[in-house]
């Protein structure tokens, strides 16, 4: 009998043993070396860990050989080398680095390999530079079609989000860098994004906002976390127990570190109470006072080692790179610009075709039209930007490829472009292609120019759309019209020569209620990055198939979106930006007193989600408002069919195969989209939500088997009277197609 207990004990310690580690466990490795170097530290050393060193740096402590943390602005481009305690350039020579396309063009592509591929790129070149943790992904649910940030963030879906924030995070750490993912959580505005109070049921936190986070924290490892500026339900998201200790470290078992956006630290106390590890800047609140308030006994050093040992776990996972390895070669590198353009010829999304596309062996002479076809878009704005090595614009691009059939391009802007706040000092000289204001009317002389062009051309490709001072951080667009006069000018484009095209370059929707009808082509072609213009040249000439698809819904009118269409947005209260203000002292002047004052004077706003779980395409399907182009829609230069359709579920997940066939004469890829559908449930639910997509390629004529899976967690609602996950049973009805309006074979199974 002993025997039989030994062999049973020894088998489960074998067991035990041979069970894999979480990879947020791993990061505990080090536990025991690091509490030794936290028994040799001073107070004084433990709280220099706790906030910043420079602008982008917290302390290590040299005398224990730990290195100094550095961080790099992304998340689509290593950002350029700043000063010490500002965001001004450095002036260096090296730091020129590979602009990826953003973030909604990053979604468009629905891959998940090129999402890893993306990351593997950003966290080589943060290498290069001597960064140990890059600020993103960044990874909030696009509720607002105006958002600021919609360009950086990934889709308005959490399932698409969340597996592409997943491999986002595991190519960057993969090549030894840390991802801070950001920003937690709901920041879905950038309108009183320091002061919001967002308002939300636990069931719409956790289905929708919280998903992409999740499982790049649990399944990706993700090592740092950076809290939103907003508070969620009454609480600062830099010290929200709820978010940052009871989910975050709590129920994900989160073991790294967090880092507060900058100027997103608002107590001592609150701060190091509810989950808090770095001040991000300034030493404020996590500096001197937290040595003052374990003097007095309001906090304890044992909970100064706790985050002393987050920290470094972090940073004994993370090699640091010696300042004389780092920056000795251009941060771009060629492997990078190689990703940035696989990932821009994949995202670009074609809305409409009729006929006009690809162009023509016949077309001899094309006439561009469009500012948005030389603009630059590596940064502007407020946001964080790349001083890109180079960047291919769409006219360069369009024109090399043209000269290779022996086609004439000529050029006119056609409108002006706004230049919105201005970031630095004023030009000597007034540029007479800006605009004074975004609603200015269509300029007669330009207009007249540009018309002249296409009456002389086989076709004409006019490029509108936004920019990075329209689409930026730290402001919400007013509306989603096209700026400058772009509709009058495309129309008059149209009337002089109908055989035209048009290119959207904007990094979110924009309202296309009277471009769409005189647009016979239009391509969503987003900020694509430092080779945009070569991807885009070789979709508009057919030398591959557009395959991209839309992350969010192109509504017909801002009033049909959920925020809108329930009052929550944008409400009453507008108020200064508090990054700029903590920030751009070049932009507000005043001093420092000054802005403190108007900080604390700052509107404090609540933001209220009544629309719940209907975001995007949920609220358009289950309200029956029809959009303009629908989430997942995009079209291509093949037809593919989709046939012979089996479901099944069982072992915890759901199988659906089918057979997916190109029956055009050039290889194309197809994104493949299952959504469920609930059939006589007693939840509420949208009428339809994304579960699971593939990107399949396929050559001229193949026919492949194509396998989806659906884990039963996916298929979870969140019970708000348990608190809990809970599996509604019952049947389902499993719609696949090309896009949620476009819905090719149905099948259904019980759970």
């Amino acid at each position: 009998m002993k025997k039989i207990f030994f062999l049973i004990a020894t088998c489960l310690l074998a067991f035990a043993c041979s069970t894999p580690q979480t990879l947020q466990e791993k990061l505990t490795a080090h536990d025991a070396e690091i509490d030794a170097v936290i028994a040799q530290m001073t107070l004084e050393e433990k709280v220099e860990m706790l906030h910043s060193k420079t602008n982008m740096s917290s302390a290590g402590v040299e005398r224990l050989g730990i290195a100094d943390m550095n961080y790099a602005d992304g998340p689509f481009g290593i950002r350029e080398e700043g000063q010490p305690n500002g965001f001004m350039s450095a002036g260096w020579t090296l730091d020129s680095a590979t602009y990826f396309p953003t973030g909604s063009a990053l979604a468009a592509t629905w891959s998940e390999d090129l999402a890893y591929k993306y990351g593997t790129g950003m966290g080589k070149e943060a290498r290069l530079r001597g960064k140990d943790v890059i600020l993103g992904p960044a990874v909030n649910i696009q509720r607002l079609p105006v958002g600021g940030r919609t360009y950086e963030y990934l889709s308005e879906d959490p399932i698409l989000s969340a597996a592409l924030a997943l491999f986002y995070t595991k190519g960057v750490q993969d090549e030894g860098t840390a991802v801070c993912i950001k920003h937690f959580a709901v920041n879905n505005q950038e309108t009183n994004r320091g002061s919001v109070d967002v308002k939300i049921d636990e069931r719409t936190l956790r289905e929708i906002y919280l998903k992409p986070f999740e499982r790049a924290i649990i399944e990706g490892g993700a090592m740092s976390v950076m809290p939103a500026y907003n508070k969620v339900n009454g609480d600062y998201c830099s010290e929200n127990e709820h978010l940052l200790n009871e989910i975050l470290r709590g129920e994900w078992g989160f073991k790294g570190m967090t880092v507060s956006d900058w100027g997103g630290t608002h107590s001592t106390m609150g701060a190091m109470l509810h989950g808090l590890n770095v001040q991000m800047t300034g030493s404020n609140y996590l500096g001197q006072p937290v040595i003052d308030s374990i003097a007095t006994g309001a906090l304890t050093e044992d909970l100064v080692d706790e985050k002393v040992r987050q920290i470094l776990r972090v940073r004994y996972a993370i090699e640091p790179v010696p300042a004389d390895v780092a920056n000795k070669v251009m941060t771009s590198q060629p492997e990078s610009q190689r990703i940035a353009r696989e990932v821009a010829e994949k995202s670009i999304v074609l809305l409409k075709n009729e006929g006009v596309l690809p162009i023509k062996a016949e077309v001899k002479k094309i006439a561009v039209i469009g500012q948005n076809a030389v603009l630059k878009t590596q940064s502007g704005g407020m946001g964080a930007g790349v001083k890109a090595l180079y960047e291919v614009t769409p006219l360069e691009g369009i024109t090399r490829r043209a000269a290779e059939a022996g086609i004439e391009v000529s050029y006119a802007p056609g409108y002006k472009n706004f230049p919105g706040r201005r970031w630095g000092p004023a030009p000597a000289e007034p540029n007479p292609l800006e605009a004074a204001a975004i609603d200015e009317p269509a300029d007669p002389a330009l207009l007249a120019e540009a018309v002249a062009l296409a009456k002389d051309a086989d076709l004409v490709l006019f490029f509108g759309g936004t920019n990075k001072s329209i689409e930026t951080e730290g402001s919400d667009r007013k509306d989603i019209k096209l700026p400058c006069g772009q509709e009058a000018l495309v129309q008059a484009l149209y009337e002089a020569n109908p055989n035209l095209a048009t290119v959207l370059i904007s990094g979110g929707p924009t309202d296309l209620q009277v471009l769409e009808p005189a647009s016979p082509a239009i391509v969503q072609g987003w900020w694509n990055g430092t080779e945009g213009g070569t991807a885009l040249a070789e979709v508009l000439f057919g030398d591959i198939a557009p395959s991209g698809k839309l992350p969010f819904t192109f509504p017909v009118k801002l009033e049909d979106s959920p925020a809108y269409a329930m009052g929550n947005f944008p409400g009453n209260n507008t108020g200064a930006d508090l990054f700029t203000l903590m920030f751009r002292p070049d932009v507000i002047k005043m001093s420092p007193e000054e802005r403190q004052a108007l900080i604390e004077s700052l509107p404090k706003p609540v933001s209220e989600y009544t629309e719940r779980f209907y975001v995007g395409y949920r609220w358009f399907d289950t309200k029956a408002v029809k959009p303009m182009y629908a989430f997942g829609h995009g079209l291509s230069y093949v037809d593919f069919n989709y046939s012979d359709i089996k479901a099944s579920a069982g072992g915890n997940k759901v199988k659906v195969t089918f057979q997916l066939t190109n029956e055009g004469k050039m290889p194309a890829d197809e994104v493949v989209q299952l959504y469920v559908h609930r059939i006589d449930s007693s939840v509420e639910w949208p009428e339809k939500e994304l579960k699971a997509f593939q990107r399949v390629s396929l050559r001229p004529g193949e026919s492949k088997k194509v396998t989806l899976e659906i884990p039963f967690e996916d298929l979870r609602y969140w019970n708000e009277a348990t608190n809990a996950w809970d599996l509604e049973h019952g049947k389902l009805q499993l719609l696949l197609g090309a896009a949620s309006d476009d819905i090719r074979q149905k099948a259904e199974v019980t759970i």
